[in-house]
C-alpha cells in the first residue's frame, strides 16, 4: 500500500537537517537582532559595528538593511502604508530563513510602527527576537542628514517621511535601548553584547 503523501513529507522533512543540527555545526545561536530608530538615529553605523564585533567572536553574521534588500528582492515596493508592511514582511520571512540556518542577523530597519515589529516578531518566533530601540532625537538625526533627506521632507519633495509627515511609535519595551546622541559607538556596542552574547553563545545540550 503507497504511504499517503502528508506523511512522506514529514518523513523526508525529519531526515533534512534541523536548526539545532546547524546550530551545532556552527557553535552559535541563531537570533535575529531587530535594530529600530529614525533615520539618521545611528542603526547603519550601529549593524556595521555590531557584525565586526560578533566576527571577531568567531559569530557568523549577516546584515539585512535598505541598501541590500529594497536594491534586490524588495525593489518593486514603494513607501505607502501597504508597501512598508510587506517590506517588513519579506524580511522576517528571510530573517526566519537565516535563523533556521542557524545564522544570526543584524537587521537596521525603521520599521516605524509597533504594529510593523510585531508583525515581524510574530513570523520570527518571538524566543528569536531580539529588539533594539537606537534612540536618537530627531533634532539631532537632522543635523546628521548627510543624504539630505530631511531636508527633501521639509520642503515637501518626499511624501511620508517618517518622524516629519508619518510617524514613529517608539518600542514600549525594548530588549536593548541605545541613546546614541550621549553614548558612544563603543558604549552602544558594548551594552548590546553584554544582553546578546547570552543568547547567540552556543550550549551543547547535556551541558543544560
Amino acid at each position: 500500500m503507497p504511504m499517503d503523501p502528508v506523511k512522506r513529507n514529514i518523513y523526508v522533512y525529519k531526515k533534512i537537517l534541523q536548526r539545532e543540527d546547524k546550530e551545532s555545526l556552527l557553535q552559535q545561536q541563531a537570533r535575529a537582532i531587530w535594530l529600530t530608530g529614525l533615520s539618521g538615529s545611528g542603526k547603519s553605523t550601529i549593524a556595521a559595528s555590531m557584525e565586526r564585533a560578533l566576527s571577531k567572536r568567531n559569530f557568523l553574521t549577516q546584515v539585512l538593511d535598505g541598501d541590500n534588500i529594497r536594491a534586490g528582492i524588495n525593489n518593486n515596493l514603494g513607501f505607502s502604508d501597504e508597501d512598508r508592511t510587506e517590506n517588513i514582511r519579506r524580511i522576517a520571512e528571510i530573517n526566519k530563513l537565516f535563523v533556521n540556518c542557524g545564522i544570526i542577523t543584524i537587521n537596521s530597519f525603521i520599521s516605524p510602527t509597533k504594529n510593523i515589529r510585531d508583525m515581524a516578531r510574530k513570523i520570527i518566533g518571538e524566543d528569536n527576537f531580539i529588539e533594539v530601540y537606537v534612540n536618537a532625537p530627531i533634532e539631532v538625526c537632522e543635523q546628521r542628514d548627510t543624504k539630505g533627506l530631511y531636508k527633501r521632507a521639509r520642503r515637501g519633495e518626499i511624501q511620508n517621511f517618517t518622524g516629519i509627515d508619518a510617524p514613529f511609535d517608539p518600542p514600549e519595551n525594548p530588549d536593548i535601548e541605545l541613546k546614541t546622541n550621549i553614548e558612544s559607538i563603543e558604549e552602544s556596542i558594548e551594552k548590546t553584547l553584554r544582553i546578546i552574547l547570552p543568547e547567540i553563545t552556543y550550549v551543547r545540550e547535556d551541558e543544560y
